[in-house]
């Protein structure tokens, strides 16, 4: 159990490190803070650079801390946030599925670090070496209500701040969703936050 523990935070820790730093600075493939500002405008998350940079710093601060198994429930509060923000501003409409567009993968997703803050991160991880190998329901209820908590800050505030989204001159094109066309291919995979994978 303590070597699986280890691998499913490296494995999902690591993505989203890899997630949050092509919204940053455009590594993996990402495409930039530019363009990830320009779809968080669209869908009134103003303003899209502030926006921008707090996903990014949650998804690759918080990824690196879960691959790490280092203070454990603020690494899932700040990919729990993500999450359902991604889920509000982008899946729900769409249903549970996948395929449809929808918020299956990031329920999933909030599942684990839930699952990984109430268990703890195993032995083999940070938390353990501080004496922390398991920090319990409470600490995943906890974690996951600053998520929704952060969640709705963030929304709240885009809604607030004036003026209209920049025109497309001004940012790059919009990051396309599953099964949207962008640059003549057929984008195939979700993304883990609000058109900006």
């Amino acid at each position: 159990m303590q070597l699986g523990l280890a691998v499913l935070r490296a494995i999902v820790g690591g993505l989203f490190f890899g997630h949050g730093t092509q919204k940053l600075a455009g590594w993996f493939g990402g495409k930039g803070l530019r363009a990830t500002a320009g779809g968080f405008e669209s869908m009134d998350l103003r303003p899209g650079t502030a926006h921008a940079l707090a996903a990014g710093a949650a998804e690759a601060g918080g990824g690196a801390l879960l691959a790490a198994g280092a203070a454990t429930p603020a690494a899932a509060a700040a990919i729990s946030g993500t999450m359902i923000t991604a889920i509000r501003k982008v899946h729900a409409p769409k249903g549970p599925w996948v395929t449809d567009g929808g918020y299956e993968y990031n329920l999933v997703l909030l599942a684990v670090v839930f699952a990984l803050t109430d268990a703890g991160p195993g032995k083999l991880s940070v938390d353990a070496l501080r004496g922390r190998r398991r920090w319990g329901p409470g600490w995943a209820l906890a974690q996951l209500a600053a998520g929704a908590l952060g969640s709705t800050l963030a929304i709240e505030l885009g809604s607030r701040v004036g003026g209209s989204a920049p025109a497309p001159s001004e940012t790059a094109a919009p990051v396309a969703e599953e099964g949207e066309e962008h640059d003549g291919e057929v984008v195939s995979m979700p993304s883990l936050h609000p058109r900006a994978a």
